[in-house]
């Protein structure tokens, strides 16, 4: 059986990304490499990931696309979901994050919010289902 581990988003700086995400929605920091170039947070069953962007140019000989907070986001999306999500979305302002969409309800009664991490990435903020 193959597991989902985790996710790795390519950032500017490791350790500005980790303290966001623990800011913004208190993951626990796993570890980050003495170079500061790779690093983990715990955040339950995946962990979420990250290295720099020099590393990732190092790793991938054709490059990437860097998510960036000039352009418009890439399609995909980190989900977290709460309770509260008002409560997460002023934290995550707080922590340096801005809002792309306010909270709405959507008709299946789930209510779903969009932000944005330091380096771009697109985060849904939504109460849990069922």
């Amino acid at each position: 059986m193959i597991k989902y581990s985790y996710t790795i988003l390519y950032v500017t700086d490791v350790e500005k990304a980790i303290l966001f995400y623990e800011n913004a929605f208190g993951f626990q920091r796993k570890f980050i490499t003495p170079e500061a170039d790779y690093g983990e947070l715990l955040t339950g069953n995946t962990t979420l990931s990250f290295i720099t962007k020099t590393l990732g140019n190092a790793n991938l000989k054709n490059g990437f696309l860097a998510s960036s907070l000039n352009e418009k986001p890439f399609g995909i999306e980190l989900g977290f979901a709460t309770p509260d999500v008002d409560t997460v979305i002023k934290q995550v302002v707080s922590a340096g994050g801005t809002i792309l969409e306010e909270p709405k309800q959507k008709p299946w009664g789930q209510t779903i919010a969009y932000v944005r991490d330091l380096d771009g990435f697109l985060i849904e903020i939504c109460t849990p289902m069922g």
